[in-house]
């Protein structure tokens, strides 16, 4: 029965944090469990390979039949091996709002004001523009520029010129409000995941050991304090122990999962899976938050977009030999190159629409192939109303979690979302876009609110950012305290998306690698 220090559970964007900042000056005993391989490959290393992730590094989970999107099971892609989701994702680097970690501390979460977290996203951060007031230059996370763009992405952005809509260059300083081009956690043209930033700098220390390909079953819970982790590697059923903490990272489905099977959750939910219960916690899988999101594409005769023909197959097959020749040329492509943020209406403190441009058409997470050439665009609600659930399928470790988003239950999320399409066409139909001569692939009368409803119901579906199920705040409901304790047992810590009180207004893979970042800090001060 092997002994550490602290036991991190979870390799993805905190987990990689965590784990790398708690381990990096040697003093302590760490594990890092990894359900996952290493993720060390040409796939995720390459951007423009991104929707060959879709079968790799990936869950593939399924939410259970959503009501508000006509009953139809929506999909949950996340990453799966070290760096998590940011071995799989867009790379877009966001923070979100000012507004929403300020409102977070308003919540009762002291120490997590937009002053709070700051230091923090520029201590993660290095920025190849270089470090100022708002970013860092020389953190383990390199984020970059885009090395190339695409002439749709590019058109995009004057579009939003041409109506009088502001045109940033970064999203993270003084204004979130806009439109532009993303910067991206790249380094010299390779996708940069939170394993590469924080784990791989450690990962021949003596202190450091990394359990790839083991899957946790519970959490070891004796007398009121997690001690411990129950995994299987192979057919292999093996006990870690933990002296000072055991840190839980798998994310806002997989961190409630692992509770719930340990016993820790809703007594009456876990004693129908035939759980015994260690600690009774309500909020336990509860408050999921996750942003609703609404596809638009256009068809172009322009083979300049990325697309599926023979030509767009001979210029993809010469881009795969630049990029592994010189890690450039449009193998460096995101995907989501442009994009920003607007608020739909000058009373609300933040924008609360966030648009992402694909210079390429997108059907069902990229699942559905589509012949041709053409462009799309996501149009999110970031702040929703509807709140669903994390619960448990069975009690066998190795099935899915019943996902619940709930998506539209709330109905001014669809009316957000209304606006915010609408907002979209006109971006997507004004000069100089309208050079590609584009055609509509799902036109309807857009003033007509019911045939843009239904539309919106067909064809919406997750923007992968799921939060909030193990939620911070100073109640004695809530899960963790906010210094990412657990309330109501000892040694135990979360660290990722799940503990966040409110959803925030941006991409949430830099936010959970500060969640990280913070956890490390207060666990080091704890077991001083």
């Amino acid at each position: 029965m092997a002994e550490y220090e602290i036991i991190v559970i979870g390799g993805g964007s905190a987990g990689s944090a965590a784990a790398g900042r708690l381990s990096e000056d040697g003093k302590r005993s760490v594990c890092l469990i990894e359900a996952g391989g290493n993720n060390n490959n040409f796939l995720v290393k390459t951007p423009g390979m991104m929707p060959f992730l879709l079968k790799n590094a990936n869950w593939q989970f399924d939410t259970v039949p959503q009501k508000g999107l006509n009953g139809r099971i929506g999909y949950q892609p996340r990453g799966r091996g070290l760096g998590g989701s940011s071995a799989i994702n867009a790379m877009v680097y966001i923070r979100g709002n000012k507004w929403d970690y300020d409102n977070w501390a308003a919540l009762g979460c002291d120490g997590w004001s937009y002053d709070d977290v700051l230091p923090y996203f520029k201590r993660s951060e290095s920025n190849e523009r270089g470090g100022d007031d708002y970013h860092g230059g020389e953190g383990p996370l390199s984020v970059s520029d885009q090395k190339w763009l695409n002439p749709g992405s590019v058109a995009f952005v004057e579009a939003a010129r041409n109506l009088q809509i502001p045109v940033l260059d970064d999203f993270n300083g003084a204004e979130q409000e806009g439109m532009g081009i993303y910067q991206v956690t790249q380094k010299g043209g390779e996708r940069w995941t939170a394993a590469r930033a924080y784990v791989e700098p450690v990962r021949q220390q003596q202190n450091l050991d990394i359990k790839t390909k083991s899957l946790v079953e519970k959490l070891i819970v004796e007398n009121g304090r997690v001690t411990g982790v129950q995994i299987k590697r192979g057919r292999k059923q093996e006990v870690l122990m933990a002296k000072g903490a055991v840190v839980l990272s798998a994310g806002a489905f997989g961190s409630p999962h692992i509770l719930q099977l340990s016993g820790i959750g809703p007594a009456a939910h876990l004693k129908e899976k035939g759980i015994e219960v260690a600690a009774d916690k309500a909020d336990v899988g509860a408050n999921l938050k996750d942003h609703i999101d609404f596809v638009s594409g256009y068809k172009t005769e322009s083979k300049e977009l990325i697309g599926d023909s023979l030509h767009g197959t001979v210029r993809m097959g010469k881009a795969i030999i630049e990029h592994r020749m010189k890690r450039t040329g449009i193998m460096t492509t995101p995907y989501a190159e442009a994009g920003g943020f607007w608020r739909s209406s000058p009373d609300l403190p933040a924008p609360d629409i966030q648009y992402h441009f694909v210079p390429a058409m997108l059907e069902d997470h990229g699942r559905e192939k589509v012949k041709g050439h053409g462009f799309s665009c996501h149009a999110c609600v970031l702040r929703p109303h509807s709140k669903g659930t994390v619960r448990l399928n069975n009690s066998d470790p190795t099935a899915p979690p019943a996902i619940d988003p709930n998506f539209l239950d709330d109905d001014r999320d669809i009316a957000t979302l209304r606006t915010g399409v609408r907002h979209m066409q006109r971006i997507m139909e004004a000069p100089p876009l309208t050079d590609f001569k584009p055609t509509n692939r799902h036109p309807i009368d857009m003033s007509n609110d019911d045939a843009l409803d239904a539309l919106i119901r067909e064809r919406a579906d997750t923007v992968y950012h799921p939060v909030g199920t193990c939620r911070m705040g100073n109640d004695d409901d809530a899960v963790v305290d906010s210094r990412l304790k657990f309330k109501g047992l000892d040694g135990l810590y979360i660290a990722d998306a799940s503990i966040m009180p409110e959803i925030i207004s941006g991409n949430t893979n830099a936010p959970s690698i500060m969640i990280g970042e913070r956890a490390a800090d207060f666990i080091k001060a704890d077991l001083a």
